[in-house]
């Protein structure tokens, strides 16, 4: 399969590539951005809609943390860690994905990830969060948004990635 080879530097290929994972991120970003808006406009803080009952609700949820509210009330450190991760992922970008298609995703999933959590906090000063996954009262994980999956997706991916390809250089060049 193509997607198996590597994709050789500065080729139509690579840049098909970026620009179709790009497009990807885009859309998530824009995604993340306007259900945050939805929610902001139609939901007072805490309120709940059931979804699917015993599991999926859309509660509306402000974190001025990052994941479980972790560095609660330092949401300055968390947007300038956010610029900096995404600044060293572009500046490293092309010796993290390898020449492997699916990092190119990753990459730039994680990528609109932090730049839409980051844009909560730099103009609203939290983030503004909605998913919430529970069972009946019994079970409750942490309140999400789009932004947070794309992030958990694309360092999914990334993982999956760089544990089951070959190593560069070997034999072959598939990865």
């Amino acid at each position: 399969m193509s997607w198996i080879t590597r994709i050789e530097k500065n080729s139509v290929r690579e840049r098909n590539i970026f620009l179709s994972a790009l497009f990807f991120a885009l859309f998530l970003l824009v995604l993340d951005q306007l259900s945050k808006w939805y929610i902001v406009l139609n939901f007072k803080v805490m309120e709940t809609i059931p979804v699917i009952p015993p599991v999926l609700n859309i509660t509306s949820a402000r974190n001025p943390g990052a994941a479980w509210s972790i560095l609660s009330g330092y949401g300055w450190l968390l947007l300038i860690f956010g610029i900096g991760a995404a600044a060293a992922m572009l500046f490293f970008f092309r010796r993290l994905a390898e020449g492997c298609v699916e990092r190119y995703f990753a990459l730039l999933m994680i990528l609109s990830g932090i730049a839409g959590n980051s844009f909560d906090r730099a103009f609203h000063g939290v983030v503004v969060d909605f998913i919430h996954v529970h069972y009946k009262d019994i079970w409750h994980y942490p309140i999400f948004n789009v932004a947070d999956m794309a992030i958990c997706g694309g360092v999914i991916i990334f993982m999956l990635s760089s544990l089951l390809r070959k190593e560069k250089g070997k034999a072959d060049e598939k990865c």
